[in-house]
């Protein structure tokens, strides 16, 4: 069983920007993909980006160009940068991975990004 832990989240105001770290807890496995969801009060989740091991990345079309995923396989990190943060950028964020031969996905219990003036 693996955890993934992520940290960065807070308050911001508007037009700054913020990175998100995930962390898995376990060094001795790797991920396919690992990558990034959010969930804003009231709504569904929403797709962010992924990055596979290899380092094709899918982003959400709403987030195109205003977020950057990266990874770092070695230490089983992957890193969420958004910029130009919006009052509707206000949700929890969920890291999410899945790890070679598993059929499921593993996730974190989100870290909360508040973007208020």
């Amino acid at each position: 069983q693996v955890q993934l832990v992520e940290s960065g989240g807070g308050l911001v105001q508007p037009g700054q920007s913020l990175r998100l770290s995930c962390a898995a807890s376990r060094s001795d496995i790797n991920f396919n993909w690992m990558g990034w969801y959010r969930q804003a009060p009231g709504k569904q989740r929403d797709f962010v980006a992924t990055v596979t091991r290899s380092g094709i990345i899918h982003y959400g079309d709403r987030f195109k160009g205003r977020v950057t995923i990266s990874r770092d396989n070695a230490k089983n990190m992957v890193f969420l940068e958004i910029d130009s943060l919006k009052f509707e950028d206000t949700a929890v964020y969920y890291c999410a991975g899945q790890v070679y031969g598993y059929s499921h996905s593993d996730w974190g219990q989100g870290t909360q990004v508040t973007v208020s003036s």
